[in-house]
């Protein structure tokens, strides 16, 4: 008897531990700072494959400065991709406005403390420190 409840007790524990993984918890697995999702995440699902999809309440807006200039993120309120260690691509539900325009990100590499996005045809590297925090939504 008392094994039986040590079995249940060991199940229990390691469900327990496995149901507290968050989307942010995901992302810092695969060597990626948690600041790329906005804070209030919903759910989210991860398939063995990779594929990584993240629920968040509403649509999410948000300013981040980076290299000194400022940059307006959106996402939609179900964003995704795969992710493997080190990148997400296959990226959909998240843009940056560059100018006037709002352009798709597509991937985001990290090669030691950089991390580089690629916005449709172009290519940007920052530090990861700038995505050590996650933003909070401004709507």
């Amino acid at each position: 008897m008392a094994s039986r409840f040590l079995l249940v007790a060991l199940v229990a524990s390691i469900l327990h531990v496995a149901y507290a993984t968050t989307a942010y918890d995901i992302l810092e697995k695969n060597n990626l700072p948690r600041g790329l999702l906005p804070t209030g995440v919903q759910s989210y699902t991860l398939n063995p494959e990779g594929k990584f999809e993240v629920t968040l309440a509403a649509e999410c807006d948000f300013p981040i400065t980076l290299g000194g200039q400022q940059f307006k993120f959106r996402f939609a309120s179900t964003v995704g991709g795969v992710i493997q260690a080190g990148s997400i691509h296959e990226i959909y539900g998240v843009s940056v406005q560059i100018k006037f325009a709002w352009l798709g990100v597509r991937q985001v590499d990290r090669a030691g403390d950089q991390l580089t996005l690629q916005v449709q045809q172009f290519t940007q590297s920052f530090p990861v420190s700038a995505f050590a925090a996650s933003p909070s939504c401004s709507r």
